[in-house]
């Protein structure tokens, strides 16, 4: 079955579906006779895996192709499929750290376990229950992706290769969570400071393993050039920063039946992206008064969202990141036209440059 370049995810979609599907099933039927009180945490597990964009999938899979792998070949799609198991797990997680109700317009897992505790009548403390179980929910999500990676089909040389990129994927993202809840708790530095922070997590939290480590997993795979790894770098790079960027403008402007998330749900988190790095540098005394007042409650009304908004928009920090995002795109776009890889791995590329950059959610 030969994808289309021209539509990089939709067709492609399916296919990790049913990898995960069948993978989910497997782990059901290890766990099922052990103890059917396990099946909510496969539930949960199956609901979340239900939804998302597909983009590090449809990164690795194209990556393969556009270093020469054949498109038919199906070991590529069980192995792009482990990254939606890895992905789950840092969301699991993501929603624990930031306290989040919401995920996909569904309660976050954290929520969803809190709420079974509180039906039941169970003793103890329902939210301390959940934040619990998403915990070891995303455990094992996390140690799935690594078990299906390893069962794909792929032969040993082939894994050998892959394995230090998905190695060094689980480690940059580890440690880009903690420099994220660090730049919320260390808020005294200097304006330059905060920009370079947010900069760091941006890069190894997000940007990195949403393009670059797909990419590189899909190319090490099909036994890419260094040239052509080389040019999957900068490609990745630009347009991981660009994707992640785009995800900071629409957690703060973007629209809660789009996202499904509530709006300017980063802003109660205190989320410190580029956004209000850039508006620290150039906020008077009232902005950035407010902006300390305001950023990082819980309770925080659609008045105060509003009033956060209009300051991100005067101080002329939702330009300068547009601005960024449209450079760093053209970056990408450029890496890629030059590189040598193949026609349809050059087309599906380039499509997803728009895809994930000019969208809503």
């Amino acid at each position: 079955m030969i994808e289309s370049p021209a539509d990089p995810v939709g067709p492609l979609r399916p296919r990790v579906q049913h990898a995960l599907d069948e993978f989910l099933n497997l782990q059901r039927a290890a766990l099922e006779p052990v103890s059917a009180d396990l099946l909510p945490l496969l539930d949960a597990a199956t609901g979340l895996l239900r939804g998302g964009k597909r983009l590090r999938p449809a990164f690795c899979y194209w990556g393969w192709v556009a270093a020469g792998g054949s498109s038919d070949d199906e070991p590529i799609v069980t192995a792009a499929s482990a990254l939606e198991l890895f992905q789950a797990a840092a969301l699991v997680h993501d929603d624990v750290i930031d306290e989040s109700d919401t995920r996909r317009g569904e309660p976050s897992v954290h929520q969803r376990f809190a709420a079974r505790h509180r039906e039941h009548g169970w003793r103890g403390d329902p939210d301390k229950f959940g934040r619990a179980a998403a915990i070891l929910l995303g455990d094992l999500l996390l140690g799935w992706s690594d078990e299906l990676l390893c069962q794909a089909g792929l032969d040993e040389t082939a894994l050998q290769r892959a394995r230090p990129v998905f190695e060094l994927m689980r480690t940059e993202v580890g440690a880009g969570q903690y420099l994220d809840i660090l730049a919320q708790a260390d808020v005294d530095s200097a304006a330059p400071e905060q920009v370079k922070r947010a900069h760091q997590v941006i890069v190894h939290k997000a940007a990195r393993y949403t393009v670059v480590h797909p990419l590189a997993l899909g190319g090490q795979l099909a036994r890419g050039s260094g040239e052509v790894l080389g040019a999957f770098s900068t490609y990745g790079s630009a347009l991981g920063e660009a994707f992640q960027l785009r995800d900071d403008i629409l957690g703060v402007f973007g629209d809660p039946a789009v996202t499904g998330k509530p709006a300017g749900d980063d802003l109660r988190e205190g989320k410190r992206t580029m956004l209000v790095a850039y508006a620290l540098e150039r906020a008077d005394t009232v902005q950035a008064r407010i902006i300390a007042e305001l950023l990082g409650n819980p309770h925080l009304d659609d008045a105060g969202v509003h009033r956060l908004q209009e300051i991100l928009s005067d101080t002329g920090a939702l330009g300068r990141v547009e601005a960024r995002i449209d450079s760093l795109v053209e970056d990408a776009i450029a890496a890629i036209d030059q590189a040598t890889v193949t026609d349809d791995g050059r087309t599906a590329l380039s499509h997803l440059v728009a895809l994930t950059t000019a969208r809503s959610h």
